[in-house]
């Protein structure tokens, strides 16, 4: 007989996951840089892009 583990779940979220790796990015960049990072350096490592 089997019995169900009810903590066994996934805590597996994409969306997540995504926002997790783009603020590790920013963390990183701003660790290793000496000054305060731009609007557009920090626009680059989030992956925006400019209207038009």
């Amino acid at each position: 007989m089997s019995v169900h583990d009810q903590f066994d779940v996934s805590l597996e979220d994409g969306d997540l996951l995504g926002e997790v790796e783009l603020t590790t990015n920013l963390i990183i960049a701003a660790s290793e840089s000496d000054e305060h990072l731009s609007a557009a350096e920090i626009d680059r490592i989030l992956g925006v892009r400019p209207r038009g």
